[in-house]
C-alpha cells in the first residue's frame, strides 16, 4: 500500500472482509481489485506465492486466485525492500512465480522473468512484464 502511495496512485480498502482481495487500485481509466502477497529473497531469486493457504479439519487447503475473484497481484519482498506487480494473466494456473536478480549462471535467457521487468513503478508508465 505505502509503494503505491509514494507512486501517486488512489489506494482503497474494502470496508468488509471476506473478499479475495485486499486493495483496490484506481489504475485511470480503471480500479483494480489487488491480492497483497509477502515474497521471498532466494539467493538470486525471487519467489511469489500466488495462492492463499488455510487449515481445514482435513489438512491444509490451497486455493489459487481466478479473475473472477482479483485483477491483480503486488508482492513485497523485505530482503530487497521492493514492491512487484503482477495482472493476472500472469497468474494462471501458476502456483508460484519466479523473478530473477542476475542473469543464471548457464547464461538461459528463454522462459526467464525478470524482476525488473515486473517492478512496481512499472504501474506509473503502464509498462509491466516482458
Amino acid at each position: 500500500m505505502h509503494a503505491a502511495i509514494k507512486l501517486g496512485l488512489s489506494v482503497s480498502k474494502p470496508l468488509t472482509d471476506g473478499d479475495r482481495y485486499d486493495l483496490i487500485f484506481d489504475l485511470d481509466p480503471g480500479l483494480v481489485r489487488v491480492q497483497r502477497k509477502w515474497a521471498g529473497l532466494f539467493g538470486d531469486v525471487v519467489i511469489v506465492r500466488c495462492y492463499s493457504c488455510r487449515r481445514t479439519r482435513d489438512g491444509q487447503m490451497k486455493r489459487s486466485y481466478s479473475s473472477d475473484e482479483i485483477d491483480a497481484l503486488a508482492a513485497y519482498c523485505s530482503g530487497l525492500d521492493r514492491c512487484f506487480y503482477f495482472p493476472i494473466e500472469w497468474l494462471d494456473g501458476r502456483a508460484t512465480i519466479q523473478l530473477r536478480l542476475r542473469p543464471t549462471r548457464n547464461n538461459q535467457q528463454s522462459g526467464v522473468n525478470w524482476a525488473d521487468e515486473f517492478s512496481f513503478e512499472g504501474l506509473q508508465s503502464g509498462r509491466l512484464g516482458p
